[in-house]
């Protein structure tokens, strides 16, 4: 399994998004507002699950705003963090 597919079942477990299924998140769409529709308190959430997840500590909001475009991002994101560590 790969990061991008690995991301969003714990989107869909973790943040309680049943309704979806991984193959209806599209990796390009944003994960916030019109895309998947998280909000700020997801943001904050979403924060703690990385950690949980993969041990990596989103520590400013820049770099979170980056990383949380979108399940593309974010797996990049995660993918290059861990290949640093």
């Amino acid at each position: 399994m790969n990061t991008k597919e690995k991301l969003k079942k714990i989107l869909i477990e973790d943040l309680n998004l049943e309704e979806l299924t991984p193959e209806d998140i599209d990796d390009n769409a944003p994960l916030f507002g019109e895309g998947l529709g998280l909000d700020s308190l997801d943001a904050v959430e979403l924060v703690v699950i990385i950690q949980k997840h993969f041990g990596i500590e989103i520590k400013n909001m820049e770099e979170g705003r980056e990383a949380f475009r979108s399940v593309e991002a974010l797996a990049a994101y995660v993918d290059q963090r861990l290949a640093t560590t």
